[in-house]
């Protein structure tokens, strides 16, 4: 039985913490790869430590269609420049780079592509979640929601030049009260944030106040014993310079916030055809289309693929004691109204296309869709179908 009453924590990582860094990168040589070729095949690993980027992976793009060495260099300084790091420790500019990647695995490309009667098979095994939550307006868990809104608040007024002692390195962590399983105040606020040599650490933690003042609903704010600015003392030091930053190393941040489980892989360096990333999306999707249609309150949707096979090995649905509907119907539905086969999945969603570098910071879930295509999973086009069906 669900607690009515408990208290909840999710953390946040900024564009320039190390992990977010490589992250961002990665997604960038995607983006690069599918506006030569929709179809392109990347699985791209990036390594940032101090003066140095590296790439690793897999690749497959069609012949003529290949991006040079130097435009992928290119995309990674661009990655690196458009978060802010010019240190001496990480420039954008100056530090080292290598390019690591080769072509894909001719085994795994047999057991993707399309061929005769087979079609487009998963790039993997593997299971995949989705989560919805009515607690907030973008239907995801509130603790993951404002800890995003407080780092993305904080970096825009750094990159506009309001607050110009901010670096780009920053984490945040927020502990909410749940009462009759709503979240109602704050009882605990962490914001670790990167600052200029020698700036005050009580000036900083009146402007970081502020900030979340600004971000939390009113009324939100924890007592001032219970936030804590920097809490080691001073925060000089950060980024790839401070910290070794890997792809795929954030993958509760990217998702739920610890509110929701996931299925292990990462999204970010992935081409569409990996399930991991593209039925994570679709999850999502379908959990929060249920939720939108007044279903449920809250929803969780598991699907687990082979690699190879195209159509899911099964789907799962747990509408936690919240729903309206039975979770047998939803599971019987859910594949008439949407293709769950990776081909299926990519046309819904509209993947193929260069839209991932902004899902690599503040969360893939929870983001205003555009008409460029960007976050296609968080639309509620299905709202309507969904009421009528059931």
């Amino acid at each position: 039985m669900t607690r009515a009453h408990f208290v909840f924590t999710s953390e946040s990582v900024s564009e320039g913490h190390p992990d977010k860094v490589a992250d961002q990168i990665s997604d960038s040589i995607v983006d690069l790869f599918l506006s030569k070729d929709p179809e392109a095949r990347v699985a791209c690993e990036t390594l940032v430590t101090t003066r140095l980027i590296v790439l690793a992976g897999e690749i497959r793009v069609r012949e003529g269609a290949e991006p040079t060495l130097f435009e992928i260099e290119d995309a990674a300084r661009e990655a690196v420049r458009r978060i802010g790091y010019q240190q001496d420790g990480f420039h954008w500019r100056y530090a080292k780079f290598e390019n690591l990647l080769h072509p894909q695995s001719i085994d795994i490309a047999r057991g993707v592509d399309a061929s005769g009667n087979k079609d487009e098979g998963a790039g993997d095994q593997g299971i995949m979640f989705g989560y919805a939550t009515d607690e907030t307006p973008s239907l995801m868990p509130a603790t993951l929601h404002y800890c995003h809104r407080i780092l993305e608040r904080l970096a825009e007024l750094r990159r506009s030049g309001e607050a110009p002692f901010l670096e780009p390195d920053a984490k945040s962590q927020l502990t909410l009260a749940y009462e009759d399983e709503r979240p109602v105040k704050a009882v605990k606020l962490v914001v670790s944030h990167q600052h200029e040599r020698g700036y005050c650490q009580s000036r900083l933690r009146r402007f970081i106040k502020d900030v979340v003042a600004d971000v939390l609903p009113p009324g939100w704010m924890p007592a001032d014993e219970d936030i804590y600015v920097n809490p080691t003392g001073r925060f000089e030091i950060g980024g790839p310079d401070g910290d070794a930053g890997l792809t795929g190393r954030k993958i509760i941040v990217d998702t739920y916030g610890g509110a929701a489980p996931h299925g292990g892989g990462a999204f970010s360096g992935k081409d569409p055809t990996k399930v991991d990333r593209s039925a994570a999306y679709m999850c999502r999707y379908l959990a929060k289309n249920v939720v939108a249609a007044g279903l449920a309150r809250r929803c969780t949707i598991q699907i687990a693929y082979a690699i190879g096979v195209s159509e899911p090995l099964s789907l799962h649905v747990d509408l936690h004691g919240t729903g309206r509907v039975p979770e047998e119907r939803l599971e019987r539905l859910l594949p008439e109204l949407v293709s769950l086969t990776p081909r299926g999945i990519r046309t819904h969603l509209g993947l193929n296309r260069p839209i991932y570098r902004p899902t690599a910071a503040y969360g893939h879930f929870g983001r205003a869709p555009t008409p460029e295509g960007h976050f296609s999973w968080e639309r509620l086009d299905l709202v309507e179908r969904l009421q009528a069906a059931l």
